[in-house]
């Protein structure tokens, strides 16, 4: 095939393609930053986390990932403007506001067990206790050292007892009955970190960044053991004695106590024996870095918060990373994990059965996979430098990175529980990798580009199972010097037989993968001011697309080269490019944070997509061409959807429809349909919502009956929808319709076989029963067409329908010339064209001699086959029958 360009887009050699699809993408969800470092609580029904975001606080619902609250929504929050604030977080309102006394800003605080005491501790090494309900200070506790940075009570409240830390590293007790400071307990030389009880409230563990932890006798307020932990402990839980805890390590009724700190993994202690019992296992790659690495205080691997939540058996750590992770009890498995702060997003990819999943590189070695019902995350290690790039293979379960260690790896998502593990990698890049490519076709190779100004192709082995032969070692098949500079970007075609690469020469170069050994040079794509960022193929057409620094998108031909359209519109580099609606549109995304969606045809950016404050690097559609996620440097990633799915979501079946049948996708419009019928008083609702639509998507609808009526499991649709055109329309009103004899004529057969099978069926039915049951309906023609007079004759009376527009207003729909329908994933392959089956006088359309005037008009073909079939005589007359859409048995199915 050849492209050129005419007044109605790029056209085919043999055929102009008229490009009339306009789909407008809104929000669905967004995975925004909502922890950034901080105090972090959980709520007392263990439902929700509370955690800082910068003057922000956030409440994170943990059911559903989803952050249900924002800004102070806290129940208590200290301000450096010296002020205490109570808040009904659910209402959004703050119930209470009192100076705080402290002369300096408040640096802890912590409630009683009966939230009606709140305890402060501040920069000025004083403690306040304050009646919450009648907003008044009870005490003022005075003699700490320094800056107060740990308060807690004792959880028996009828003690009346205070724990504080400050600067002096000591643990003081207080009589909040005399408010007098009891004891000092000196164990630690470095700050203490936090506290834990046991359930009779008479032994204490403290924990301390001078790698201790020390049990207490708070009965003779001296230590029983220092337990040396070899690490600097963040937080301290003592395990409950009523569990079985074997799967950790607990084998015994001595008192255990789990820490969590800087070497990032959970331990569990015997606090008689000062023995570790059991060690948390860390991926591969994590404890092989742990034992060559010195120990940081900023290493990302170290934990930062201990919580327990007793009512479900759960832990939740918080990491310097700002990932919060729950655990369940007793075997210390992970039960959901969030990222509070993902950083500069450099891509971004759907992953996954139904696009469940999205895979995020951000400016970390590590990657993280996302579910997009829950928010919860996996993190996999591997990498040990930045990732740079992602793509996915064709199944969605396959994918592929690469990064600045100058390596490429492939991982595979396991179908049933989710899980992602590394299959394959491969080394042999001399600089950063920045981009990567899959197969289209099956999971056979990848191909890379890297900062050294090479391409490589990677064949990957039949089976990337790991079992039992570990992580595949990936050599190279071909090595190309491909360009002058950086190698931003790598595509390859539909067909697995081209590869594009775009560089930082300004160049974009088209290479042929055919061939065994070397990729081969077939031509160059010049014409950018500056570097190329992306290439990316056409699905549908002979056509590259790249998107570059010079702040335009260009569009070429394959054939010769030459550039066909230039699209500008962005202020600043684009970043990303890639075709959406059947290659009609395009969106891209440039550093100006916008992402835009142009119409080929009409070289017009219909719609701008603002939800990003920075560039954006990631883009990409999902499989079903319905969705697309955006990842941003403003640490954003947002899934976008189109509108129409928000309709069928929100119940607007009559916009819903149209849209459909505007976007001319059978399989979206069948699936509008069934949506209706599943509702209560569906033929109702399908009877008001079919007549409101315009003549030309009536058309359309007829058009797309036909085809549906080819599969058993559409065809009740089918014969829905035409009991409604064929009751309420008249005949001459019929007959009007484009192609209306060919497509009334191509549902005999299969109408036929229905029936047929239907009838089938009840006679077993009768046999199994041992009853008779008369089945003269269903044989019973229900529509006639008379050839001469052009008439539809009923058995029901007719009755006029509304013809008011309640559409969109498109360009209608073409003729169909094949019954098959291509984005109908549901159908069979071996569905042929039913108009073909019916009649040996339908359209038959040649290469070349079909023509079209806006999509409204019979081919030649069509019409002069119409014109003889007006002439001939009335010799036949063709009877159609249609199957009753409330005649199948309840709960009956047929398959084809």
């Amino acid at each position: 095939m050849t492209y050129k360009v005419c007044d109605s887009g790029i056209n085919m050699r043999d055929g102009c393609v008229d490009f009339v699809q306009r789909v407008n993408y809104v929000v669905e969800s967004k995975i925004e930053p909502f922890y950034k470092g901080g105090k972090v609580q959980i709520s007392k029904d263990e439902n929700y986390i509370f955690c800082t975001c910068g003057s922000r606080v956030n409440v994170l619902e943990i059911s559903t990932g989803k952050i249900v609250h924002s800004v102070e929504h806290m129940l208590v929050t200290a301000s450096r403007a010296l002020l205490l604030k109570q808040w009904d977080w659910r209402q959004a309102q703050c119930t209470r506001s009192w100076r705080a006394i402290h002369t300096v800003p408040v640096a802890s605080m912590t409630f009683d067990s009966t939230s009606t005491l709140l305890a402060t501790g501040g920069c000025d090494g004083t403690i306040k206790l304050w009646d919450v309900v009648k907003q008044y200070c009870t005490h003022n506790l005075k003699g700490s050292s320094g800056i107060v940075h740990l308060v807690q009570f004792h959880p028996d409240i009828s003690r009346l007892q205070l724990f504080s830390s400050s600067l002096d590293c000591g643990i003081r007790l207080w009589d909040l009955r005399s408010s007098r400071c009891v004891c000092v307990l000196q164990s630690h030389y470095s700050a203490v970190t936090s506290l834990s009880f046991s359930p009779d409230g008479s032994t204490m563990v403290s924990s301390g960044r001078d790698k201790i932890c020390t049990v207490w006798d708070l009965k003779t307020q001296k230590a029983k053991r220092t337990v040396p932990v070899y690490e600097a402990v963040e937080g301290v839980v003592l395990l409950p004695e009523d569990k079985d805890l074997s799967e950790i390590g607990v084998k015994s009724k001595d008192l255990h106590f789990i820490t969590a700190g800087s070497k990032g993994v959970l331990r569990v202690w015997e606090a008689s024996t000062a023995r570790c019992v059991y060690t948390q296992t860390l991926p591969s790659s994590l404890t092989a870095a742990s034992e060559v690495e010195e120990e940081r205080d900023d290493d990302p691997r170290s934990l930062t918060f201990l919580l327990h939540l007793p009512a479900s058996s759960r832990l939740a750590t918080v990491t310097a990373e700002h990932n919060i992770v729950l655990y369940q009890l007793p075997g210390l498995t992970t039960q959901q994990q969030f990222v509070g702060y993902n950083d500069e997003v450099l891509d971004v990819k759907f992953l996954g059965k139904g696009d469940s999943h999205i895979v995020v590189a951000t400016n970390s070695s590590q990657l993280k996979v996302f579910e997009l019902l829950t928010n919860s995350c996996q993190i996999l290690y591997g990498h040990t430098d930045t990732v740079l790039s992602l793509d996915v293979f064709k199944k969605g379960f396959l994918f592929a990175s690469c990064a600045k260690d100058r390596s490429v790896r492939v991982w595979q998502m396991d179908s049933d529980r989710g899980q992602v593990h590394c299959v394959a990698q491969g080394s042999n890049h001399a600089n950063a990798v920045g981009s990567i490519t899959c197969s289209r076709m099956k999971a056979s190779f990848i191909v890379s580009g890297s900062q050294d100004c090479t391409v490589k192709v990677w064949d990957l082995p039949a089976d990337l199972s790991t079992t039992g032969a570990g992580v595949h070692q990936l050599t190279p098949r071909a090595t190309e010097k491909a360009h002058d500079k950086d190698v931003n970007s790598v595509a390859v075609s539909p067909n697995d037989k081209l590869l594009a690469s775009g560089s930082q020469d300004r160049t974009a170069k088209l290479w042929s993968l055919a061939g065994e050994g070397n990729v081969a040079l077939l031509g160059v794509f010049r014409g950018h001011r500056r570097g190329v960022w992306a290439v990316c193929f056409s699905p549908v057409d002979q056509v590259l697309a790249t998107s570059s620094a010079d702040g335009t998108t260009k569009l070429w031909s394959l054939q010769d080269f030459s550039c066909l359209k230039t699209f500008e519109g962005h202020d600043a580099s684009v970043l990303k490019v890639i075709f959406v609606s059947r290659g009609t549109q395009l969106l891209t995304s440039g550093s100006d944070g916008l992402v835009k969606l142009w119409t080929i045809k009409t070289n017009e950016c219909v719609k701008t997509l603002d939800a990003h404050q920075d560039k954006v690097w990631g883009l990409h559609v999902s499989r079903k061409d319905d969705k697309v996620v955006t990842g941003s440097a403003d640490s954003n990633i947002t899934v976008w959807v189109q509108e129409l799915s928000n309709l069928l979501h929100e119940k607007k079946y009559l916009k819903a429809l149209g849209l459909a049948i505007s976007l001319d996708k059978p399989h979206t419009v069948l699936t509008v349909i069934k949506a209706i019928r599943q509702v209560e008083n569906s033929g109702e609702l399908l009877e008001k919502t079919v007549l409101k639509l315009r003549v030309d998507q009536k058309e359309s609808l007829l058009r797309y009956c036909t085809v549906w009526n080819t599969n058993a499991r559409n065809c009740q649709d089918a014969q829905a929808v035409l009991h409604v055109l064929l009751t309420h329309l008249p005949p001459e009103e019929l007959l009007q319709y484009q192609g209306a004899r060919t497509h009334l004529e191509g549902l005999i057969p299969y109408t036929e076989r229905h029936m047929q099978r239907i009838g089938n069926l009840l006679q077993a039915s009768i046999m199994d029963q041992d009853e008779e049951m008369d089945t003269t309906p269903l044989a019973k023609p229900f529509f006639m067409i008379d050839k001469e007079k052009g008439m539809v004759s009923s058995d029901d009376e007719k009755r006029d329908g509304d013809d008011s527009d309640g559409g969109q207003d498109e360009d209608p729909n073409g003729p169909v010339k094949e019954a098959k329908v291509e984005d109908d994933d549901d159908d069979d392959d071996n569905e042929v064209s039913s108009t073909k089956k019916a009649s040996a006088s339908g359209e038959q359309v040649e290469n070349g001699d079909s023509t079209k005037t806006n999509g409204n008009h019979h081919s030649e073909s069509e019409e002069s086959s119409a014109e003889e079939a007006s002439e001939e005589e009335d010799q036949t007359t063709v009877k159609v029958k249609f199957l009753p859409v409330s005649s199948t048995p309840q709960g009956q199915t047929f398959a084809s």
